[in-house]
């Protein structure tokens, strides 16, 4: 009896220890702090796709703005305005300084100047550039030193090549009419002239800025691929064609970069006609006076800051105008063969002749068979 009330009796299920006591607990918390953290982190990665893009490009806009867009709209609200130097800002004129202008016939002898230099002057740049270029991309020897070498003359100095080329081409002792004069030739009135003077500051332009734009040609030239000028091999074109079946229309995007800025710097020719002669006025007829020059009178030598800004805002219009000609121009230059066609029309004709190969094998094997 005493050893079985001693025995703990068998229960059916065994005692269990009182639960112990835990900090409440922040799963649901962490859970949703967690997904605000990942919701947080994909909505700074789609702004970082979606606006870092305009972050990058926004320098050049905000620039753009401060030394381009602002002085432009500036300029148009001098043009509106009578405006000195002394008094400052004055009445409102509306168009009556674009009217003085039009009416003036030093205007338009300079408009005449400025599209005879600029014509003189960027048509045969570009198509020297264009001859450079293309040689300058065959295999020469050295051919760093000469792609160096169409460059140095856009390094001299704007003065000094105007110094220079204006005593080159003096009226009474020039060195051109030195040449002339040994070949039996009368002097030429280089600066008494008109179309002599601009002659001389065409080359001048030409001197300075023709390597430039063949180095941009050059540029665009090797990135075209090699594929389409050994396909044109295989096809039996020679250097001139594939020029112009291949290498203008590849060109097309360089040749309307180049053409339109060309065309930007040639209508606003200042130094080099400004600095043709001691006086830089123009010559003493108005010969070689170009826009920026007549602009540059009105401003600085009359005071008239107003009809300044309206010659101004004429010539932006001009070369927006010239701009798009040049632009719907430049889109029909590729009028040779499309590449693409060049290279399908050659596989065909590598084709054909590796048809007629295996033929003539053939024949001929069947004929020592027969023998």
């Amino acid at each position: 009896m005493t050893a079985t009330a001693d025995r703990p009796r068998a229960t059916g299920t065994p005692p269990t220890a009182p639960p112990t006591k835990r900090a409440p607990s922040d799963t649901t918390g962490k859970t949703e702090r967690q997904i605000r953290r990942i919701a947080f982190s994909q909505t700074l990665s789609r702004w970082d796709f979606k606006y870092s893009p305009y972050l990058y490009i926004s320098p050049f806009f905000i620039l753009f703005a401060i030394v381009g867009l602002f002085p432009l709209l500036y300029t148009a609200w001098v043009s509106v305005h009578e405006w000195n130097l002394i008094g400052g800002q004055g009445d409102f004129v509306g168009g009556d300084n674009f009217a003085f202008v039009l009416q003036q016939p030093q205007f338009w002898i300079a408009l005449r100047n400025t599209f005879s230099i600029f014509l003189i002057s960027a048509v045969p740049q570009v198509a020297t550039a264009l001859l450079i270029a293309a040689v300058l991309d065959r295999n020469l020897r050295g051919k760093t030193f000469w792609r160096m070498g169409v460059l140095l003359p856009y390094i001299v100095a704007p003065v000094a090549v105007a110094l220079i080329f204006s005593n080159m081409f003096g009226d009474q002792y020039g060195l051109i009419n030195n040449l002339l004069g040994q070949l039996g030739i009368d002097p030429i009135g280089w600066h008494s002239e008109v179309l002599p003077s601009h002659l001389a500051i065409a080359t001048m332009v030409n001197f300075r800025w023709t390597g430039y734009t063949a180095l941009i040609l050059l540029a665009a030239m090797q990135a075209i691929p090699r594929d389409y000028y050994e396909a044109s091999m295989l096809d039996g074109a020679g250097v001139v064609r594939q020029f112009f079946s291949i290498t203008i229309p590849q060109l097309r995007p360089t040749l309307i970069f180049v053409i339109v800025t060309s065309t930007i710097g040639g209508l606003q020719i200042f130094d080099e006609p400004r600095l043709y002669d001691s006086a830089g006025q123009g010559g003493a007829s108005g010969q070689w006076m170009t826009i920026t020059i007549y602009l540059y009178n009105l401003g600085w030598g009359q005071l008239n800051f107003g009809r300044a800004a309206a010659v101004a805002w004429l010539l932006f219009l001009i070369i927006v105008l010239v701009g798009l000609l040049n632009l719907a121009i430049t889109r029909r230059i590729a009028s040779g063969d499309n590449p693409q066609k060049v290279l399908d029309r050659a596989s065909r004709r590598a084709a054909r002749s590796a048809a007629r190969t295996a033929r003539t094998a053939r024949t001929r094997r069947d004929q020592e068979v027969d023998a």
